[in-house]
């Protein structure tokens, strides 16, 4: 397990831009990021994995949002691969990304409505009809 943290979701640029430009740890690279959804809670929970190929030393920072107003501040100024994995974040969970350059969804129909991996989203919904595809 990597170790981890938990920051304050409007503090997540200030940390992320100390642990990128700090020659100690030097975290260049930003993996990946999840969210996780946890209702009972009335949170959801926004996790960050990043990496240091100079140090090949990784951490996690785990932000909690509030289920009913997730937002924070977006990353791309810090790590430009934060811009593709926020929108997915954005489309599946819902989470508003504050500052990003073009925050559409990325996976689902621009009209779809609702959040696919919110535990709460109903089961039996109409397929989506993807374009260009041809049935068999």
């Amino acid at each position: 397990h990597d170790p981890w943290f938990q920051v304050a979701p409007w503090e997540i640029e200030a940390v992320c831009e100390h642990l990128r430009s700090d020659p100690a740890l030097a975290f260049n690279y930003l993996e990946c990021i999840t969210g996780v959804d946890y209702p009972d809670d009335h949170k959801i929970h926004v996790v960050y994995h990043v990496y240091s190929y100079s140090k090949k030393h990784r951490v996690v920072l785990k932000c909690l949002l509030d289920r009913e107003d997730p937002a924070m501040p977006t990353l791309v100024n810090v790590w430009s691969t934060a811009n593709w994995q926020e929108r997915e974040c954005f489309d599946l969970l819902g989470v508003l990304f504050e500052g990003h350059p073009d925050l559409t969804r990325i996976l689902m129909p621009e009209d779809w409505e609702g959040h696919p991996l919110r535990k709460d989203y109903g089961i039996g919904r109409i397929p989506v009809q993807f374009k260009g595809t041809t049935s068999a």
